[in-house]
This record gives structure tokens, sequence and C-alpha cells, in this order.
């Protein structure tokens, strides 16, 4: 099965920047559709992007378009999130996953392989 390890997270002031990181095993195929969605506490679990296996398409939430790009490396098995011009709003739990559904797709249950998440904070 396919193992994701998401790392990078911290805390950050208003308008900062950080960049999180998806490890992707390598024994998995490279060619898996690929998310990030996020979960403050007392909320459900929400999408903030996706991009496909070559990484020529991406798409995202309202809330972050301009301001998040997700990224890939498959050489290195890696999928990117950087974050700027973050805001309070943004503080969750960061995970990524696997898009098992078709293309494209915002809805959590089309995910899978979901990984073990990292946390964002982001102060006033």
């Amino acid at each position: 099965q396919v193992q994701l390890v998401e790392s990078g997270g911290g805390l950050v002031q208003a308008g900062g920047s950080l960049r999180l990181s998806c490890a992707v095993s390598r024994r998995t195929p490279s060619t898996y559709n690929m998310g990030w969605f996020r979960q403050a506490p007392g909320k459900e679990r929400e999408f903030v992007a996706a991009i496909n296996w070559s990484g020529g398409n991406t798409y995202y939430a309202d809330s972050v378009k301009g301001r998040f790009t997700i990224s890939r490396d498959n050489a290195k098995n890696t999928v990117y999130l950087q974050m700027n011009s973050l805001k309070p709003e943004d503080t969750a739990v960061y995970y990524c996953a696997v898009m098992r559904g078709s293309w494209p797709s915002m809805v959590g249950a089309d995910f899978g392989s979901w990984g073990q998440g990292t946390q964002v904070t982001v102060s006033s």
C-alpha cells in the first residue's frame, strides 16, 4: 500500500510562509493524483489543493487560491504545498492523500492513504 509522510509544519506569524512536504513511498508508482486537506479543531476536514500525476494540472480551494501552490517532484517522490501570506484561519493539521477517485475531486471520500498530518499554527 501507499505510505505518505507529511512534514514541514510549524508556528509562524500571520503573513509568513511555510512549505509542507509529503513523502511518498518509493515502492508506490509515480502515477497518483494527489491532494492536500486540512482540519482545524472542531471542524470537518476540508480540501486545500490537488495535483495530477505529472504536475501539469492543479486546482485549489477558494480560501487558499493565490496564496498556496501545490507542486510535485516525482524524481524525489515528494508533493509540496508552498503556503504564503498565511492567516490565522489557516491554522490546522494538514494532510496529504492519494486521489482514488476520478480527476478532479475535492471530496475526502475520493482520497485515501492519508498521511499522519503536520501541524500548522499561524499566530495573529
